[in-house]
């Protein structure tokens, strides 16, 4: 009886799973990787790897492009045999996501270890994920940027901050607990606004002194304790390049790793044109000013390496693709050429 109980529920469940979308069963897969420890133990070895060194992702050079490559656990154990306590690195890494096939995917930090062994081995290099996130594939860069964010915050959150006592990360990286207190962390992000502001002919475009030379992006901020989006952006327009908006249209969320986990608000909003005068915040910017169409399409087509000019100086260019900056900007340019 028992036979036929486990068979009429092995079919039961094999035709639900049939009636849900691969994103549920995906989604439902991820969970249980994170609730299940033995399960995401196992998990662990036979997953793909992506391997970071001081929080700056591993990427090979093909031609053009730049991949990032996915290890096999296989691969990634192969790498670190040729280094102590093996078995203690593996269970360093954290669960970013899994295939429609249900092969997870994690990250792993290798900042302990020579770097120029690792590359070597792979025939790659570490690079910067600020620098990264310009050259690799498009579907590549959400993936970089929470395993990033996902390591730096294990970095950071080593110790309890009641008891001061270590908290131990869980197998698959989504929460740590503290023994002592009983105290459960889990990651978070912050909310940042970034605003394109119009005055209806153009745009306002700003750069930080910390900026590359020659890039201008949308104004940006992080959100008070008890704001709402709209009165963020209203303040950090005003305070920023002290303008009042008049009105303001949500566009799109962007997870963004820098300076650590934000959750980034797309806004376009929308100032007087007769009030339309730049007061800078210098302690904040280097330069704010007025773009309009023309030479917004242009700069759009330029890449930083193509804006210095025979004399030396620069011309204005703006974030990569994968930036939610560069997607204001282009909804700009369509809704001034409708």
């Amino acid at each position: 009886m028992a036979a036929v109980y486990q068979a009429l529920h092995r079919r039961a469940s094999s035709l639900l799973c049939r009636l849900h979308s691969t994103y549920v069963r995906k989604m439902r897969y991820l969970n249980k990787l994170k609730e299940d420890d033995s399960l995401c133990r196992q998990a662990q070895t036979s997953g793909t790897f992506y391997l970071f060194h001081s929080l700056s992702p591993f990427l090979r050079k093909a031609g053009k492009k730049y991949l990032v490559p996915q290890l096999s656990a296989a691969e990634t154990r192969r790498i670190l045999e040729k280094f102590p306590e093996a078995e203690q690195w593996m269970e360093k890494s954290v669960l970013i996501g899994c295939s429609d096939e249900h092969i997870p995917h994690f990250a792993l930090d290798l900042g302990a270890l020579e770097k120029s062994v690792i590359e070597s081995e792979l025939q790659g290099s570490f690079t910067d994920l600020r620098k990264a996130l310009f050259v690799v594939d498009g579907k590549d860069s959400p993936l970089l940027a929470l395993a990033q964010s996902l390591l730096r915050w294990h970095e950071s959150h080593q110790y309890c901050s009641k008891t001061g006592q270590p908290t131990q990360k869980n197998p698959a990286g989504s929460k740590r607990v503290c023994q002592a207190s009983g105290i459960t962390y889990y990651p978070q992000v912050s909310p940042v606004v970034i605003t394109l502001v119009s005055d209806g002919s153009r745009c306002l475009l700003a750069r930080q002194p910390s900026f590359p030379p020659g890039m201008f992006t949308a104004l940006s901020g992080f959100c008070d304790v008890g704001e709402n989006v709209e009165e963020a952006v209203r303040r950090e327009v005003a305070e920023e390049v002290g303008l009042e908006v008049e009105s303001l249209r949500y566009s799109a969320s962007q997870h963004w790793p820098f300076p650590s986990s934000s959750l980034m608000l797309g806004c376009h909003a929308l100032v007087g044109a007769q009030r339309a005068e730049i007061s800078m915040d210098s302690l904040e910017l280097e330069e704010a000013r007025w773009f309009g169409l023309e030479e917004i399409v242009e700069g759009l087509k330029r890449e930083p390496r193509s804006s210095k000019q025979d004399d030396g100086s620069l011309l204005p260019w703006f974030p990569p693709k994968q930036a939610i900056a560069h997607q204001l900007i282009c909804e700009w340019v369509r809704q001034q050429s409708a």
